[in-house]
């Protein structure tokens, strides 16, 4: 680790968002470049910085800084050019150099401690003289800030977070309660605060810790896809993470209760434990679900010649668009007419689509105004295609945006209550994607009056997010649900759509090659699997299927180990898109961006900005929010700007600074998670081995069905019967048909 030290000459790039600088020093032997986290550095500030040295291949020698923190300058040239830099607003270059003549090397001190004493330089009066004391003394409140911090390992981009959210009283609640950062800040979380207190002599048992620690069990849990935890699984869950008995941990549920952090609902069988958000979430959802599910013919029933009035138009429909319905299309459609909400599933091949178009065509000729929107860009566009009919991601449908609300920037959703949809029925593709965050955000959009219909594969892996909303919607029995079960003559002749039943059904598979579209490669060797996947990517499927190697995907069950995403991604990286002297690379943690490389958006981000652009270069729109899931391509890094460029579907260019890099991860290779709503050209499933728990039908199933014309599975054929065999499904603990369940007996 080197040392630096010096006076900024000048900002030659300063993001004031995440605070990557590029800046010029001035030392003593010279200049030197400096690039890194350097929040709150400004022109004319005197630094200390440690790091490293590196020779970057476009600009040079540069110094990589890990810490950094300001110092006063020591010497009146040093003291004069500090003054003059413009950091302190009203002294310029001629003023700096008077008050040095006048103070000498006593100058800072004059300022801090006699500031009356500025007037009787020409030029500052009483007032100036005031506010150039309140200058320093605010600097100088910060500096000590910076340098009590460092103290317990505090870098200096969170000491900016911190000295701006609770100024000088950050030193009471450092040294009283460090949790309260984890609630207060983002980007603190429990782990970071818990160090922090250590370091601050707070006592394992201390109720704040404990509390801290259940709140940050609970939002882990939600990580996991949970919506609560029952108190015996938190509680252990808690033991383990604190080091504390339980008998000091119980009562602190009681308190966080009290205080409305989180709700204990008691079951039969067991106490559920909720973050309060979490449980007004589903609360919420139950009940709007049973506000819109009003029956919209009289009484709730057709009579017989309405039934009759109904199933002449939809016959009408069918024949007009050669369409072909069986009893159980019909009677979706029905079901649409007559009920205020409607969950329509099944698999592939199945004919939702068929049954979607003509439910769409019956509304259209009704004239009513109809909404289609589905969870990401790529699931709406399949709709579009599909449908012939406009279809938007949910976000976009529902208008976030970032405008300013109520004097502070916050991305938010424009339609709600006061400004919902102009609809009469909406209509939402790929159900088991939805959350319940954003299914809450759906609900308060779609006005009473309004059909909603429900569309999605109840056997695909539930969503990244909290809940299982299409399962539980269904499970809670209140509303009308038909499931698709009969495969059509034009999708028995793909192997993808058969497989893929056979699959759900518990059905061993054919794994014997005479297929299209489905294919088998008995591979036991992890470098043979490397290789045969690289030529399949690079040279064999490519042709096959039409398309170019960034549209054949890669899906695995995990993340880590010889066939995991990470180890993965590293070696396609390497074929399919290779170094090159024309491509510029950033390295960020362990992980090498190249330009035109394939990445992923990992986490909902609603305040990031994407721009569409002409071929001209002209934004031609613009908006907010990526989320976790999308995929896109790296079309510029700009070392000296610090940032990385990403495309996305439908051209949305968004650009990243370096230091937000975490939200983003190579995607040549994703796990099968991931890849719920989207579809691809072809699909390669390495499989050898792994945990039972992971490596389950439900898996399987969903990596099989993403694939549009052709499947390739390389592994052990011992592990695709023993996944197809395997039926356990990962219990998430979620509440909402029991919500709803409660709603429907109220009502």
């Amino acid at each position: 680790m080197a040392e630096i030290k010096g006076f900024v000459d000048h900002i030659i790039f300063q993001n004031a968002e995440n605070g990557y600088t590029v800046l010029a020093l001035l030392t003593e032997e010279g200049e030197s470049i400096l690039v890194g986290t350097l929040t709150g550095v400004a022109q004319g500030d005197s630094i200390q910085a440690e790091g490293e040295y590196m020779d970057h291949p476009v600009y040079g020698v540069q110094f990589k800084v890990s810490a950094c923190r300001t110092v006063l300058p020591e010497d009146e040239a040093g003291m004069e050019r500090y003054l003059a830099s413009g950091a302190i607003r009203g002294i310029g270059a001629a003023l700096a150099a008077r008050i040095v003549k006048k103070f000498g090397a006593d100058t800072f001190r004059i300022m801090e401690e006699e500031p009356e004493r500025l007037a009787e330089i020409k030029g500052i009066s009483e007032r100036i003289a005031r506010d150039i004391s309140a200058q320093m003394e605010e600097k100088k409140d910060m500096r000590e800030a910076f340098i009590y911090l460092q103290q317990f390992g505090i870098s200096n981009t969170l000491a900016v977070k911190i000295y701006n959210t609770y100024g000088s009283g950050l030193y009471g609640i450092l040294r009283e309660n460090p949790y309260r950062l984890a609630e207060d800040i983002e980007g603190v979380g429990f782990k970071i605060a818990d160090e922090i207190a250590g370091r601050a002599g707070i006592r394992a048992d201390s109720d704040f810790r404990i509390r801290s620690g259940i709140f940050y069990i609970l939002l882990q849990a939600v990580q996991e896809g949970h919506l609560y935890l029952p108190s015996d699984a938190l509680l252990e869950r808690a033991e383990a993470l604190l080091g504390v008995e339980r008998q000091y941990i119980e009562p602190q549920l009681g308190n966080l209760a009290m205080d409305k952090k989180i709700v204990i609902k008691k079951q039969k069988e067991e106490a559920q434990v909720f973050a309060s958000r979490f449980y007004y979430e589903e609360l919420n959802c139950a009940r709007m679900l049973m506000d819109l599910n009003i029956p919209l013919t009289e009484g709730g029933a057709l009579s017989l010649a309405e039934e009759r009035s109904f199933r002449g138009k939809i016959e009408k429909i069918a024949a007009a668009e050669n369409l072909e319905l069986d009893e159980l299309q019909e009677k979706a459609v029905l079901e649409c007419i007559r009920n205020g909400v409607f969950i329509l599933s099944g698999g592939p091949g199945t004919g939702k689509t068929t049954t979607i178009n003509t439910i769409i065509r019956y509304f259209e000729g009704e004239g009513l105004n109809i909404l289609l929107a589905a969870p990401t860009g790529r699931a709406a566009k399949r709709m579009e295609e599909a449908t012939g009919y406009e279809a938007r991601t949910i976000h976009r449908m529902l208008e976030l945006t970032g405008m300013p609300d109520e004097g502070r920037k916050s991305a938010r959703f424009e339609r709600n209550e006061e400004n919902p949809l102009d609809a009469d029925v909406v209509i939402i593709d790929e159900m088991s994607m939805v959350d319940i965050s954003l299914f809450q955000a759906l609900l308060r959009a779609v006005p009473s009056g309004t059909r909603l219909i429900l569309v999605g594969d109840v056997d695909q892996l539930p969503s990244v997010g909290p809940g299982q909303v299409l399962r539980d919607i269904i499970a809670s029995g209140a509303f009308p649900t038909v499931v698709l079960k009969k495969i059509f003559r034009q999708a028995e002749k793909s192997d993808i759509v058969v497989n893929a039943h056979r699959i759900n059904r518990g059905e061993e598979l054919e794994l014997n090659n005479k297929s299209r579209d489905f294919f088998f490669l008995e591979r036991n060797d992890v470098n043979v699997i490397y290789k045969h996947m690289v030529q399949l990517i690079t040279e064999k499927l490519p042709p096959y299927v039409g398309t170019d190697a960034f549209e054949i995907q890669v899906l695995t069950p995990m993340r880590k180990g010889n066939l995991g995403a990470e180890t993965l991604n590293r070696i396609l990286q390497k074929y399919v898109n290779p170094p090159d002297g024309r491509k510029k690379e950033h390295i960020f943690g362990e992980t090498v961006f190249r330009e035109g490389d394939k990445v992923m958006q990992i986490r909902n981000n609603y305040e990031l900005e994407w721009e569409i652009v002409s071929k001209y270069g002209i934004p031609v729109d613009k908006g907010l929010g990526v989320f976790n899931g999308d995929m896109g391509r790296i079309l510029e890094i700009n070392e000296y700007a610090g940032t990385l460029t990403v495309e996305y579907d439908e051209h949305k260019r968004v650009t990243y600074p370096f230091a937000q890099l975490e939200e983003l991860e190579p995607a040549y290779a994703i796990t099968i998670h991931k890849s719920q709503g989207s579809e691809y050209a072809a699909v390669l499933i390495p499989l050898l081995s792994g945990p039972r728990m992971l490596f389950n039908r439900n898996l399987l199933y969903t990596g099989v069905t993403r694939a549009k014309s052709c499947v390739t599975i390389l592994g052990n054929r011992e592990v695709v019967g023993a996944m197809i065999r395997n039926a356990d499904v990962n219990r998430r603990y979620t509440a909402l048909a029991e919500r709803i369940r409660e709603m429907r007996e109220l009502a």
